[in-house]
């Protein structure tokens, strides 16, 4: 019988991990984030996230004009220690700079979309949507499975003043919104994926 291989985790430096540390950390697991100088590490996702992911993802691509990308799991840095990786954003095209790129700059973000899970559910609630705002990114929406894997969206604009999150809506059958771009969804399609 053979051992496990097991993960050595690496010794955070003084003051914690940084932004730029994360690219070269050698064999993190995969969607690895920095909140807080910490390394934060994604569990299995459950189908209901990866539904949702797909459903928005594939929507908002059709509607976002010229100059905007939708983009999943890829990281933001939001600060020296903050560098969380949302499961979907919108970005400036102009924010795309190479194909080995990792990251955006959070003033090249215009929207940020979390998929709440189970082992996600205070930093997806609370932690990350204070960061985004206090970076200034100006739209954030949580899905969270209202009932047995039917989409609740909640969708908040930035309060620049006050940076923090004002609730704009709640949505569970379909979204119309005319911010960050014309959106029209239809949430019950999740159904058919």
């Amino acid at each position: 019988m053979s051992a496990e291989p097991v993960f050595e985790w690496p010794l955070p430096p003084p003051g914690g991990f940084t932004a730029e540390d994360l690219d070269r950390i050698p064999d993190l697991p995969p969607h690895t984030e920095l909140i807080d100088g910490s390394l934060v590490v994604v569990s299995p996702q459950r189908v209901f996230h990866t539904l949702a992911v797909d459903l928005l993802l594939h929507g908002l691509r059709r509607m976002a004009p010229k100059g905007l990308r939708v983009r999943r799991e890829m990281s933001v840095i939001l600060g020296p220690r903050q560098r969380p990786e949302p499961d979907l954003l919108v970005v400036q095209a102009g924010a795309e700079t190479s194909p080995d790129q990792t990251a955006y700059l959070a003033d090249a973000v215009e929207l940020v979309v979390e998929v709440v899970s189970p082992d996600s559910e205070e930093r997806d609630r609370e932690r990350k949507p204070q960061l985004y705002a206090q970076a200034g990114i100006r739209h954030f929406w949580r899905v969270e499975d209202s009932s047995g894997g039917k989409i609740a969206l909640y969708v908040y604009e930035l309060d620049p003043a006050t940076r923090t999150y004002a609730l704009t809506g709640i949505y569970h059958d379909r979204v119309k919104l005319a911010f960050p771009f014309e959106i029209d969804l239809d949430l019950t399609e999740i159904d058919q994926l």
